[in-house]
Parts: C-alpha cells; sequence; structure tokens
C-alpha cells in the first residue's frame, strides 16, 4: 500500500500549494511593550496592572530582552524556516487587537498592539489573519475597526471579523495564480469563551459566530462555502473552538470536522485556542489540525500549566494537491518562545514533541516521525482513513 504522506509524488500537472499555517499569535500586552511603538501599557487585569509587568516576569525567568526592538525580532527562527521553503501563503490566527483605542470590555483580559507594532506581520510577509477569536474585540468595536483598517493598511487579508455579518462571514481569497485560490474562512465558538454578543449582525461589528457544532450548524457553514466557491478553489476553515488545556479532542469537534470535509469539500481544518499542540486527523485525505498551540505570546515566567509545554511553538506546512484538493503532504518545525521570540529548541526538547505529538495522533490515526533535521512529519496511510470514515 502506497502511502498518503510526505513521499507521495504528484504529476507535473498537478501543482501542490504550500501553506504555512499557525495557533494562536498573541502580540499584545508584553510583546508589545519591546516593539518599537507600544500602547500604553496600563491594563485592567485582577493582578496585573501594566503590560511591563509581564516584560519583568519574562526577565526574570529567562534573562533579558531588548527593547525598540526591529518588527522582525519577534519571528527570529521562524525567518529562516520561511526562507528555506518558502511556501504560497502564511495564515495565522492574530488573538489581539491591533489599536490605541481605550475603550475597553471589562473581561479580565485584554489583548492590544498598536497599529504602528503591527508592523510585525507585514515583517513575516503573512498573508492572512484570522480574527474570529475571544480577543479581537477586547478594546470594543472602535478597536476592531481599527484593526480591520491597519491589516488592510499593511496589504494583509483578513477573515472570521467585520463591520457586520457579511464582512465577517466572507472568505479571505488567497489567489495563487496558476496554482489557484485558497479560500479562508474563520469561525469562532463559545467553547473558546466567545461571547454570543460579540456575533456580528447586519448592523453591527463583531466576528462570525459559531453558536454550536450541530449538524444544522454544519450545513449552515456548508451554504456559507458554497455561496463563495468557484471551480477549484481549495477551502479551509479555520475555528477558534475548545478550552486553552488539554489534549482531548471533542466528539463534537470530530464530528462537525468531518461534516465539513464531507458536505463542503474542505481541504483543512485549521482549530486552535489550546495554548499547546493538540492531535492531528487525516479523514479522507483531509487534514484536521484540532489545536496549534500557541505561536508567539507574553506567557514567559507565568506558571502553572508547565506540563503542557506551552512554551514550545509549531510552524505547520501543509502541501494541498490543486486539482484534487487533497493534502499531500505535512511537516511541523518545533520552536520555542524565549525572551518574547521564536528560537531553535533543544533537541531533548524536539523529542518529548515527537513522543507527545505522535501519542495524540496516533489515537486519531496519523503518525509523527522526527527527522535527522530536527523537523517533524505527519505519515498517514488509506487503510487508516477507511476506518475513520465509519466514525461518522
Amino acid at each position: 500500500m502506497v502511502p498518503a504522506g510526505s513521499g507521495s509524488k504528484q504529476p507535473a500537472s498537478s501543482p501542490v500549494i504550500r501553506l504555512f499555517l499557525c495557533g494562536d499569535v498573541m502580540i499584545g500586552r508584553g510583546i508589545d511593550q519591546v516593539l518599537g511603538h507600544p500602547c500604553d501599557p496600563t491594563l485592567h487585569e485582577g493582578y496585573v496592572h501594566s503590560a511591563i509587568e509581564y516584560v519583568d516576569l519574562a526577565e526574570a525567568a529567562n534573562g533579558p530582552i531588548p527593547r525598540h526592538v526591529d518588527p522582525a525580532y519577534v519571528w527570529g527562527a521562524a525567518l529562516d524556516e520561511w526562507s528555506r521553503a518558502p511556501p504560497d501563503g502564511r495564515i495565522v490566527n492574530l488573538e489581539t487587537s491591533v489599536t490605541r483605542s481605550d475603550e475597553f470590555i471589562p473581561k479580565g483580559i485584554n489583548y492590544r498592539v498598536s497599529p504602528d507594532n503591527a508592523a510585525c506581520l507585514a515583517a513575516a510577509a503573512i498573508d492572512c489573519c484570522v480574527l474570529a477569536n475571544n480577543h479581537v474585540l477586547d478594546w470594543g468595536h472602535d478597536g476592531l475597526k481599527e484593526t480591520l483598517a491597519t491589516l488592510a493598511h499593511l496589504g494583509i487579508k483578513t477573515a472570521g471579523a467585520g463591520r457586520n455579518f457579511d464582512e465577517a462571514a466572507a472568505p479571505a481569497v488567497l489567489d495563487f495564480h496558476r496554482k489557484g485560490r485558497v479560500l479562508v474562512f474563520s469561525l469562532a465558538c463559545p467553547s473558546s469563551g466567545v461571547s454570543r454578543s460579540w456575533a456580528a449582525t447586519a448592523e453591527r461589528p463583531g466576528v462570525n459566530f459559531l453558536g454550536d457544532l450541530s449538524p444544522a450548524g454544519a450545513v449552515r457553514i456548508a451554504t456559507e462555502i458554497e455561496r463563495a466557491h468557484q471551480p477549484g478553489d481549495v477551502i479551509l476553515v479555520s475555528i477558534h473552538w475548545g478550552p486553552n488545556w488539554g489534549y482531548e479532542v471533542a466528539e463534537a469537534e470530530r464530528r462537525f470536522a468531518h461534516a465539513l470535509i464531507d458536505n463542503a469539500d474542505v481541504s483543512i481544518v485549521h482549530g486552535h485556542s489550546s495554548h499547546h499542540a493538540k492531535g492531528i486527523e487525516v479523514y479522507g485525505n483531509r487534514l484536521i489540525l484540532y489545536g496549534c498551540g500557541d505561536f508567539l505570546n507574553d506567557y514567559e515566567g507565568i506558571r502553572g500549566y508547565e506540563a503542557y509545554r506551552d512554551d514550545l511553538a509549531l510552524m505547520y506546512f501543509a502541501g494541498i494537491d490543486a486539482a484534487s484538493a487533497n493534502v499531500v503532504s505535512v511537516e511541523i518545525v518545533p520552536l520555542q518562545i524565549r525572551n518574547f521570540r521564536l528560537v531553535r529548541p533543544s533537541r531533548r526538547d524536539v523529542e518529548w514533541l515527537q513522543r507527545t505529538l505522535d501519542r495524540e495522533c496516533r489515537r486519531l490515526g496519523p503518525r509523527v516521525s522526527l527527522e535527522e533535521t530536527g523537523r517533524l512529519v505527519l505519515s498517514w496511510n488509506k487503510s487508516s482513513e477507511s476506518l475513520l470514515h465509519r466514525h461518522q
């Protein structure tokens, strides 16, 4: 039996679209303070009243962090990986409001980065920010509007939030010319902490809110996809769902992801919200990332969940056959968040990550192996896919 994993060869007439994906990019609070043009550091949290305190915590844990850093600083070793094998598109979950607005929502934790510091996203050549998450409205409707305007000014496309429902529900369209288009849809679920009051309406800004993971919800999303879909388009659905901690994949999430693939021809379900990486499934040659983990945050020095190793960040590179819309390769590059930037982890950490991911993925079908380069490769086969179809 020929594996459907990374070794598959595609005919010359069938180009492969290579996408970079990651989990939560949280460049507010402490990270905003070390960039060149920070916001007012005042916070409205129960125990921390200044974003500078997060810088102090990180320095106490891992040593000095420079100030007024270059916009590219935070990406560190990720820049080398993007240069090594440049992807066609780069998609991140931006879990930070881009604004100087003072109209904060009293919810306990409020993330914002100044519009000037959002240049760090351009420094990474990010193509699309998905915004349907539980922090994009931390600084109110004005903050969301400034976020949308700033990202548009930087030439970065958005999905999942807008000035009204139609805008929030519309996909970002990434056109790779001869290879074809990728449509990126973005959804937010209450299980990730998104309030129903944040839902965009015809008259109100907000997020593309998905109230539940019911079959009716899957039908609604499939209908929205069908309206935007053109022949040859590759579909990616990005979903902010589930709790911050824990490896369990909810059965409702599996059923919903399978329904999107079965009914809307989705190639990738891009899940996030968990602060650490979760299991991966390949269902009918389509990729389901149940939780990508944090990619950037200011959590250094904060104690309580060390066993999950949320300091370890993952770069996901997925190859999609443009003709069939099937995923044909998945490579994962481990990095580590240290001094508010991405660095290379130790071999020991990479080996721990490989064992952990392989354990979680094995429950869903695929396996994760470690290459000599320090990169991880996902593999799967047709027999495991046929078994997964029986779980519909």
